[in-house]
């Protein structure tokens, strides 16, 4: 049981009530926590999900669009910033003081490293305790958001930086776990994690990914719902784009891949965030 009992694990979904892989990972996983289901009132599935899971809430997708910065003018809400926005007041109204937001296709969570400091994955089967430190240590940072690592953060084998020893990201996506004393607001329809840690990142807002621990989920475009039809339907070339748009000083697009080439946003960290002067260039 966690020692946090003010926590809950949102789930975010959309018109697969089938396929919520990620409660399963949860409690496989040990976390015995609650969890709620979010939904948004324009999903044709929500008598299923009623069907198929107790613990179910449903905004009104409209009113939060209402209050969110797209980035654009499209009139299309196939996206998760909505939910995203609305799990703030959803986890404050139910009583909750943090919470995480979790995709509904997780089917692993798992340990970057080994008891003897060497990179080997290894299922978590004490996942309150995991959530319990996480949350320890986005209070003591001062973070608006800490996320876990994503397994595709590890391609590049010897000439990858966690590999070669970077430890924490100043980055969040996919997972976020959150306090609704911290609320903060996702930017941009596509790609709103990275529109937000960069955005408010260069504000001097702090967000961090651990990759000690870390998430496996389907491959995105591999099953239906969720974000991916708008992504069939724009690709990588648009979704890069907004991060563009909210971050132009520290971002651009560039090719990505060694055989599928597509293109991808990249970040000039040096001019990102705000840096810590050392003491010994005081004037």
């Amino acid at each position: 049981m966690m020692k946090n009992n003010c926590f809950v694990a949102l789930i975010l979904t959309h018109g697969r009530p089938d396929n919520v892989h990620t409660v399963k990972t949860l409690r496989k996983c040990g976390y015995t926590g609650d969890i709620i289901i979010v939904l948004d009132n324009e999903d044709l599935k929500i008598d299923r999900y009623r069907k198929n899971y107790e613990n179910i809430y449903v905004f009104d997708k409209q009113e939060i669009a209402s209050e969110t910065d797209e980035g654009d003018n499209f009139n299309d809400r196939r996206a998760i910033i909505y939910a995203r926005n609305a799990s703030f007041e959803i986890a404050k109204e139910k009583g909750y003081q943090y919470f995480i937001e979790l995709d509904d296709d997780y089917t692993e969570f798992s340990y970057t490293y080994n008891q003897y400091g060497e990179m080997k994955q290894k299922n978590i089967i004490n996942l309150d305790k995991v959530l319990d430190a996480l949350i320890d240590f986005k209070n003591k940072t001062g973070a608006l958001a800490v996320a876990l690592a994503q397994r595709g953060d590890f391609i590049g084998g010897k000439q990858n930086n966690i590999v070669r020893g970077e430890l924490l990201k100043r980055k969040a996506m996919n997972s976020f776990i959150c306090d609704t004393n911290m609320p903060f607001k996702f930017f941009g329809k596509i790609n709103e994690d990275v529109n937000t840690y960069t955005l408010l990142g260069s504000r001097g807002n702090l967000f961090f990914q651990i990759p000690h621990v870390s998430l496996n989920q389907v491959t995105t475009q591999q099953s239906n719902g969720g974000m991916t039809d708008i992504y069939l339907d724009s690709g990588t070339y648009v979704k890069s784009f907004y991060t563009i748009m909210y971050a132009p000083s520290c971002t651009k697009i560039r090719p990505m891949g060694s055989v599928y080439r597509r293109l991808h946003h990249s970040i000039n960290w040096n001019n990102a965030v705000p840096k810590v002067i050392p003491e010994n260039c005081k004037k």
